[in-house]
């Protein structure tokens, strides 16, 4: 398999958050990539409850420094990263005060899932797109894992689609079990536009209704090249979506080895 540049963009990774299926896979998969020799990149937001001195995460200056701008609102984007020792691997993070500075990652201390999730999400994504664009480096492949990256494959497809960095990408998304239960708020797609993503792709998007797990998890198939299920399982809706929509899809693997080499194979199809 030729070498690719394989950009993973994910909801948390192991060790800097708990070990979930989504932090581990985000952590080995990665790993297990750029030791079949390709060349890896891997972004998570800077959660507060992430402590800094102890995973040794420190400010990249040159990319910090952009302001994003949300339902009319600038937020500053800040860039850290750290180091994974032992995977010789690199771990960008996305910051900003308004939206992660706070003692958790999507739900508060009693297990209320923060109200500004979506637009969380929105600076989130965007700020990984910002952050490639800077750093002027082309991936092949966009792996997203968790429904934070769900709009990924949309803002890559629709917002990114003329940048040079991401005019030939192709885009996977891996659906796991981790839903939500409070829907966005009805505004929510009126908060993705920006330069790139006008009034057109606004409506279409309004056009889907609420967006709860589902939605949004449709929203990402829709726009991805391939889907991966990353957990053993998954709602039934999501899976009968995907057989309807025939696209691209690689289905759970639980031996690790396997599923490494199965994913490889996977982006060789998809180039």
């Amino acid at each position: 398999m030729s070498q690719k540049k394989v950009l993973f963009i994910s909801q948390e990774i192991y060790p800097y958050l708990p070990e979930t299926q989504i932090s581990l896979t985000a952590r080995n998969l990665p790993q297990a990539i750029q030791e079949r020799g390709h060349e890896i990149r891997t972004f998570m937001p800077k959660y507060g409850n992430i402590n800094e001195r102890r995973n040794q995460l420190h400010e990249v200056i040159r990319l910090s420094g952009m302001n994003l701008i949300i339902d009319d609102t600038d937020h500053s984007l800040i860039i850290k990263v750290a180091s994974i020792q032992p995977a010789r691997m690199q771990v960008y993070f996305i910051d900003n005060d308004d939206f992660f500075q706070r003692k958790g990652t999507v739900v508060n201390k009693n297990g209320e899932e923060y109200d500004d999730n979506a637009e969380r999400s929105i600076f989130f994504i965007r700020g990984v797109m910002e952050t490639i664009k800077k750093l002027r480096w082309i991936p092949d492949i966009i792996h997203c894992h968790g429904w934070m990256t769900a709009i990924a494959p949309l803002y890559i497809k629709k917002g990114y689609a003329d940048d040079p960095c991401f005019t030939n990408s192709k885009v996977i998304y891996s659906v796991y079990d981790n839903g939500f239960k409070k829907e966005f708020q009805p505004d929510f797609p009126k908060k993705l536009k920006f330069d790139t993503l006008g009034d057109k792709e606004i409506e279409e998007l309004t056009k889907r209704g609420i967006f709860d797990f589902n939605t949004l998890t449709k929203l990402a198939i829709d726009y991805s090249d391939g889907v991966v299920q990353g957990s053993e399982e998954i709602p039934h809706e999501i899976k009968n979506y995907i057989a309807d929509k025939k696209v691209n899809f690689l289905d759970y693997e639980k031996d690790f080895n396997k599923s490494v080499e199965a994913i490889e194979n996977f982006y060789e199809e998809l180039e």
